[in-house]
């Protein structure tokens, strides 16, 4: 990148820290490392709430009473004072959003692990990603960020084309909500919706993912969401 070039500002959206009830924590990192490698400069941003529950990551059992925020818990990933939380961010000040994935996706920034083509969505959480589609910036969502996308495009009626991977229950979850699932066949593939500025890839959608492949994937995503910053 050349001194004239434009330093694109780029928003990672994160759901709390640890797979099963935050941001997926492999995800987060790699993604922030194949943005760092393209010179783009980052705000890690996280809604201010509890989570809707924590899970012990040794045994994968909700833990009786426990309380997290998302906010705290993203700052572990972000690193302390670097993640700004969703209440002050604004769609304006970024050139793109990537979303890593995590079972926080889909149970603190909405409902789908609950209720697929049922799910609600955190009104600030849709208002976010919304922003960026009606801005026409490039938006990459990672393993199950693409249900989040599609639950957004849903309440406006639009439809896109995105991956999570070759998951039947996913796919036609997808299909309710007006989306199209494009099969891929491992974690090193990534789906290109052009008209919406929109790539995805399944990440540990491929639950026996080698590390390897889910770079692969997540750099071939951020590449091309770079690649379409105007």
């Amino acid at each position: 990148m050349t001194n004239a070039q434009k330093i694109p500002h780029v928003a990672v959206l994160l759901a709390g820290c640890g797979h099963l009830d935050g941001a997926e924590v492999r995800e987060s990192v790699l993604a922030l490392l194949a943005l760092d490698q393209h010179g783009a400069a980052v705000q890690c941003i996280a809604p201010n709430a509890l989570q809707f529950h924590v899970i012990n990551h040794i045994t994968g059992e909700p833990v009786p009473g426990a309380q997290r925020n998302i906010l705290e818990e993203s700052s572990r990933i972000a690193r302390l004072g670097q993640c700004l939380d969703l209440a002050q961010a604004s769609v304006a000040d970024y050139d793109a959003l990537v979303m890593p994935g995590g079972y926080g996706v889909a149970k603190n920034h909405c409902s789908f692990a609950f209720k697929g083509a049922q799910a609600d969505v955190r009104p600030d959480v849709a208002a976010f990603i919304k922003g960026f589609f009606d801005a026409h910036k490039p938006v990459g969502a990672i393993c199950i960020a693409p249900a989040l996308v599609a639950l957004a495009l849903h309440q406006t009626h639009d439809s896109a084309t995105l991956t999570l991977g070759n998951d039947a229950g996913c796919a036609a979850a997808l299909g309710q909500l007006g989306q199209i699932n494009q099969n891929t066949p491992d974690a090193t593939q990534i789906v290109i919706d052009e008209t919406h500025k929109l790539i995805t890839t399944p990440a540990y959608m491929f639950d026996d993912a080698r590390l390897s492949d889910v770079w692969v994937g997540i750099e071939r995503c951020v590449a091309e969401v770079l690649k379409r910053v105007s």
